[in-house]
């Protein structure tokens, strides 16, 4: 299963991001592996972040998706595509994919 992370950086170990829409990288993984850190095209700007990101997610066929926060939006968009969303203390991404696939 893909599990995408919103974090600070885009090392395996950076700290979980805790804006969901804005967050500098998306790292994906497939149960223990990493795949990429994806650097979002759409942490400054206008309106519409939350859809753009999840459609990104989407198309990575991403099931999970995991933040410090996400908005109504963003919330609503990851409903609508089937992609999970689990709320996350700021801790390192490389940490959580451990305890997820213990």
């Amino acid at each position: 299963m893909k599990i995408a992370i919103a974090t600070e950086g885009r090392e395996t170990s950076p700290l979980v991001s805790s804006k969901g829409r804005r967050s500098p990288y998306y790292l994906i993984f497939e149960d223990d592996n990493f795949l990429e850190a994806i650097k979002n095209p759409f942490i400054s700007g206008s309106g519409g972040a939350s859809y753009s990101v999840v459609y990104i997610l989407s198309e990575k066929n991403i099931k999970k998706f995991m933040s410090g926060e996400v908005g109504k939006n963003m919330e609503e968009a990851l409903k609508q595509r089937g992609i999970e969303f689990i709320k996350k203390d700021i801790s390192p991404a490389d940490k959580i994919i451990k305890e997820i696939n213990k």
